[in-house]
């Protein structure tokens, strides 16, 4: 049996890889290590996860996406062709048919890069899904029917909300603040507050651990390791999780602004079916506690998050690739 068909969701923060029949089998980070003497790729994923924030001057670890689209083309190639040898082995008589998911606000230039660099790493032939569609895919939505469903996709790079109906997109905006500036609001917060330099790291643990949309009665505590702004010295501070609330207030009502932005400009008919069955959130920054009922309260209409919002925009590229006659319209051209 030879599997051909490889869908990707190349994202700011994660790359994850799905192949029809043996379904999810990559999810690393989107992360490259590179030896500046040679300029060689030295690690590709979790592998070069670790090296962030501690390699030494001849090494630099570097994310090549960056607010969802590519910020460093060579560099997305190599970690491209990475995925593809390790889903299919490096010895295949096939090149793969790839699907790979991009943000709604991507613009022609950008769509381009991404099939030059999928096409570089060895595929045969590339489509473009807008993330949006595949994770209402992936959530199990059926976009096919002439209903409105409304999904906010909150990856690392950028924050893409879309009305679907009968198989496209009605109306959509894309905001580039998502999991990744929330972790920025983070470092800069414990900074003011503290006088504590952090790193990413650092502040995407802060956020998963103890992080929350809304303000608890019962909050919960950590303890944080950093450098001191001041003398320069190892220091250790406890940061709370209604600090975390008030250091990415900002970001959040940005995000809402988006999911507002986009229902008033959505025709009454496909309104009312989605104040009937609410909104459906996606992505990893989704697994943030309480962000559905922040979004409820601040916009007025019930939000869900969707079973294993992380996957779904992997899930919805594999089963586009899958059920290409059906998904016609919903898929981009190369071009």
């Amino acid at each position: 049996m030879f599997e051909t068909k490889i869908g990707i969701d190349l994202g700011t923060a994660n790359t994850l890889v799905y192949m029809p029949k043996r379904g999810i089998i990559i999810n690393e980070p989107t992360v490259v290590a590179i030896s500046l003497e040679d300029n060689r790729v030295l690690a590709v994923g979790q592998e070069a996860k670790e090296m962030l924030g501690r390699t030494p001057e001849t090494i630099v670890a570097r994310r090549p996406m960056k607010d969802g689209v590519i910020a460093d083309y060579r560099v997305t190639e190599a970690m491209l062709r990475y995925f593809i040898n390790k889903a299919l082995g490096n010895i295949r008589f096939f090149r793969p048919e790839i699907m790979i998911s991009v943000p709604g606000g991507i613009t022609s230039t950008e769509r381009r890069a991404v099939v030059d660099a999928a096409t570089s790493a060895g595929a045969k032939a590339v489509y473009v899904i807008k993330e949006t569609v595949a994770a209402a895919i992936g959530a199990g939505i059926p976009i096919a029917e002439a209903r409105g469903n409304l999904v906010i996709d909150i990856g690392g790079g950028t924050t893409d909300v879309a009305v679907l109906s009968l198989g496209g997109i009605v109306n959509s905006t894309s905001v580039r603040v998502a999991g990744n500036r929330l972790d920025q609001s983070i470092i800069d917060f414990v900074r003011k507050r503290h006088g504590l330099v952090v790193g990413d790291r650092t502040a995407e643990e802060i956020k998963i651990t103890i992080g929350s949309a809304l303000g608890l009665s019962e909050e919960e505590l950590m303890e944080i390791k950093g450098r001191d702004q001041l003398t320069g010295l190892p220091k250790t501070v406890t940061v709370s999780t209604n600090e975390v609330v008030q250091a990415i207030s900002e970001e959040l009502s940005e995000i809402t602004r988006a999911v507002k932005t986009v229902l008033q400009e959505t025709p009454p008919e496909l309104a009312s079916d989605i104040i009937d069955k609410g909104m459906i959130m996606t992505g990893g920054t989704a697994l943030l506690r309480n962000i559905d009922h922040y979004i409820s309260q601040s916009v007025g209409v019930p939000c869900f998050v969707a079973e294993e919002p992380l996957l779904c925009v992997v899930k919805g590229t594999g089963v586009a690739l899958d059920n290409l006659d059906s998904y016609k319209k919903s898929i981009l051209s190369a071009k």
